[in-house]
């Protein structure tokens, strides 16, 4: 069963610099991690080097980019694990390896956008393109910090961001986007054995009453029901105990809220209840469900960001990357044992996604494609700072209310 082919990011240009095969080089080049220029001196790296070797080391597809940090009158190198043809602001200068003479390595010094935070680089399907249509997302579960990472790719999504549901685990009702989340309409969904079946019936139920009425566009759940450190022990034996695959960067899927989900959505097409009584929102409900996005998240050396590494930066500069597949709903099986197989199916392929980016630093290219494309997600400065603003004036205000109340009581 295939996966319907839109337009994937970017395009191979031979003659782009970062398109090229890089030249051989050798491990102690390519392991560069930091460079110091000499403070005071007007350009960006040692004097000593010589016009010819001012060329710096060429990234491409399966290579590093070094981010440029400017800090105290002192130029930082810091190598980070960007991968793929990525557009960006790219200028060529020599460098100096810490301890070594002048280097002898080719390369190029790109400046990526944002920095000092978590970096995302999409793969794959260009999820763009169906933004105005309604989906359901399943992605697989590293951490707490998937979550930070999907709201970040999807903020340049159209208006998806405003118009979609989360389905999460409960803990996440009590961080700082619990209560928003909640004003929203996402659903908390509670694990284990003695909560399964009631949270599917309280699904169904939120479903029906929240998702067409708030016009919701795209549905976004972990199928595998936890992080993979809790589940992967359990999900392994499982497949041992039931002939099915060994996984070892995902776990195997649990079909429960991936079935109602789908059920209760297409009933709803079948049915000709988009919405109670808005005709607006009726016209633009007329094709209902019409995709499943397959979103593969990766993190370098299989090493995840959690929450409070998104909120409070005590990692160095991470890349996360995010690989996409989009199936039409026609494709998928609604009969209980052809969703399990096909499930199933999909999450083999994350595992095989996932080992080829642990042990290349990209993903495979799409299927009948030889080149792998690869597309930075960027954010607007000014839209940053404005949400920052509001961000420090919520907490403002509510310090304020909460200092009023106190002085009130005591």
């Amino acid at each position: 069963m295939s996966a319907v082919t839109p337009p994937s990011y970017g395009k191979h240009n031979p003659t782009h610099p970062l398109s090229a095969p890089p030249p051989p080089q050798s491990p102690a080049r390519t392991s560069l991690s930091l460079v110091r220029a000499r403070r005071g001196h007007s350009t960006s790296f040692p004097p000593n080097l010589k016009s010819e070797e001012r060329r710096g080391f060429r990234a491409a597809t399966g290579r590093s980019l070094i981010h440029f940090v400017q800090s105290g009158g002192s130029i930082l190198l810091v190598r980070i694990a960007l991968e793929g043809d990525l557009s960006q602001r790219c200028w060529e200068e020599g460098v100096e390896e810490e301890g070594s003479p002048t280097p002898s390595s080719s390369g190029r010094v790109c400046h990526t956008p944002g920095y000092g935070g978590p970096a995302v680089v999409e793969w794959g399907d260009n999820v763009h393109s169906i933004s105005e249509d309604e989906a359901v997302m399943l992605v697989n579960h590293q951490s707490t910090g998937d979550v930070c990472t999907l709201m970040m790719c999807l903020q340049d999504k159209g208006t998806v961001v405003r118009q979609m549901m989360w389905l999460m685990d409960h803990i996440f009702k009590y961080t700082n986007f619990g209560i928003v989340s909640l004003v929203h309409g996402d659903f908390f969904i509670r694990q284990g054995k003695a909560y399964r079946d009631q949270q599917l019936v309280l699904l169904k139920d939120h479903l029906e009453k929240y998702y067409r009425s708030r016009d919701r566009k795209w549905i976004i759940l972990f199928p595998e029901g936890g992080f993979l450190r809790k589940r992967r022990e359990t999900s392994q034996l499982y497949a041992k105990k039931n002939s099915l695959p060994h996984l070892t960067h995902v776990t195997l899927p649990r079909l429960g809220a991936t079935q109602v989900i789908l059920n209760t959505l297409l009933a709803q097409q079948q049915n000709g209840t988009p919405t109670a009584g808005i005709t607006e929102v009726k016209e633009r409900k007329q094709k209902g469900l019409q995709w499943v996005i397959d979103a593969t998240i990766g993190y370098p050396n299989a090493h995840p960001i959690d929450i409070q590494t998104w909120i409070l930066g005590y990692r160095q500069p991470t890349v996360t990357h995010v690989y996409y597949r989009i199936y039409p709903i026609k494709d998928v099986p609604m009969e209980t044992e052809a969703l399990t197989d096909w499930l199933y199916k999909r999450f083999v392929e994350k595992e095989d996604l996932l080992a080829h980016f642990y042990e290349t630093g990209a993903f495979p290219p799409l299927k009948g494609q030889s080149k792998t494309s690869s597309r930075q997600m960027t954010l607007s400065n000014t839209w940053l700072f404005l949400v920052q603003s509001l961000a420090f004036l919520s907490g403002y205000m509510w310090y304020c209310l909460l200092q009023y109340f106190y002085q009130s009581l005591f």
